[in-house]
């Protein structure tokens, strides 16, 4: 049996090592503010507001002049005709009609409004994800600080267990029992400080570079405020979730392209100059040109953008039932684990606790065999591994609500 205290051995050094060589921790609320600095997702999504933004101006321009300039030699083809250089200078100043180029800025306006809505959908759903890195990772710690104590108790069983075997008070097969339960403590040990690592690998991933490879956090996982009621939920998710005012800023873009392209029926109006020169004569004029739509009646671009606010009013419709139906699913996921967490935790560990004390006692005094005293611990294992899930799920689903709010304090009571 020496051989498995040795890679025991070795195994705890390697993690009290592990331990020692923690960096500070970050809070949640560092992560977040890292995530907002240092994740490109976020940077590309300023970038498509500002061209956004950019858009408006281009919508505001005027339409630039059409300089037309011709020169020419001009020969006499009469008796006393002039002869020499002949020039014409031509200016074209298109003239934009007033509902065009307001149609037009509002087109732009709506892209905006799409676009810094895209954007707020982004950072919600970036700010979600980097709370489920948060929590997992906690989740993952505290199931491993979990496995190390469990590594440590049956260690200090198997020793016992070791010691009444040499001294004739215990059978053989007592200690060989004790040392396969040491074996797959340690291998749970090991398999929970891997899920500790990619844990901290997917929260890595969503915060960015920026954030250091060996980081560490602090933080609690059974904190979670109380909901306000489901109805009231409701309520806010509809009239300020993101998504749902990004397909209301497009549905509206799209109403808007529909009287936008049934303006450009209307003719298109220029204001035009000309001035001819040649050795003999100078003119000057003046006129207007009109472009009359006699061919294209522009049925085809207004159908499409009529079909098109048919189809953003569909999508805005379905994402409104199914964000509704992910609100109330992510609602009774709330009050169920909260219910296991408080069952948990008022009862089932502080019972599985309480019984693991009675059969180690039991089991010292000679009362108790040594399966009992592993049934207590293997009870007690499960127990504390259903609360963390539990308090996990309770802290997933609080997430899951504050994201389809698109609001931080979304938990909070008013």
């Amino acid at each position: 049996m020496k051989p498995i205290t040795l890679v025991l051995s070795v195994w705890l050094a390697s993690m009290c090592a592990h331990a020692v060589a923690a960096p500070q921790p970050y809070t949640l609320d560092q992560l977040l503010s890292l995530a907002l600095q240092g994740n490109k997702g976020v940077e590309a999504a300023a970038a498509g507001v500002d061209a956004a933004r950019a858009g408006i101006t281009t919508a505001e321009a005027y339409p630039n002049p059409e300089v037309e300039f011709t020169t020419g030699r001009v020969s006499a083809r009469q008796p006393g005709a002039g002869t020499g250089i002949g020039q014409t200078l031509s200016i074209t100043q298109r003239i934009d009609l007033p509902n065009q180029r307001e149609l037009r800025r509002e087109l732009a306006t709506g892209t905006l409004r799409a676009t810094t809505a895209g954007q707020e959908t982004f950072v919600a759903r970036l700010v979600a994800q980097v709370k489920r890195g948060f929590y997992e990772t906690l989740r993952r710690e505290a199931e491993f600080a979990a496995a190390q104590e469990d590594l440590a108790l049956t260690q200090q069983l198997y020793n016992r267990a070791q010691v009444r075997v040499d001294v004739g008070d215990a059978p053989k097969y007592e200690a060989i029992r004790v040392a396969a339960e040491l074996l797959n403590a340690q291998k749970n040990s090991q398999s929970a400080l891997l899920r500790v690592n990619q844990a901290k690998s997917f929260l890595r991933q969503q915060v960015g570079e920026i954030l250091p490879a060996g980081f560490a956090v602090q933080g609690q996982l059974g904190e979670v405020p109380p909901l306000e009621p489901l109805d009231r939920l409701r309520t806010v998710m509809l009239t300020g979730n993101p998504e749902l005012s990004q397909f209301r800023a497009e549905l509206q873009r799209a109403r808007t392209a529909v009287d936008y392209e049934r303006s450009l029926r209307w003719p298109s109006v220029a204001l035009k100059a000309t001035s001819s020169r040649d050795p003999d004569v100078r003119d000057t004029q003046f006129g207007v040109v009109v472009s009359v739509p006699l061919w294209d009646r522009r049925q085809g671009p207004i159908d499409e953008a009529a079909a098109t606010a048919i189809r953003v009013r569909s999508l805005l419709e379905a994402r409104e039932f199914e964000l509704t139906q992910q609100l109330d699913a992510a609602y009774q996921q709330f009050q169920i684990a909260a219910s296991q967490v408080e069952a948990l935790e008022s009862g089932i560990v502080r019972q599985a606790e309480a019984a693991l004390r009675v059969a180690e006692a039991a089991y010292r005094y000679g009362e108790r065999g040594i399966i009992d005293y592993l049934d207590a611990q293997r009870v007690l294992r499960t127990a504390r591994n259903d609360l963390i899930a539990a308090q996990f799920d309770l802290q997933m689903a609080a997430i899951e609500i504050e994201r389809l709010l698109a609001n931080s304090s979304a938990g909070s009571s008013s």
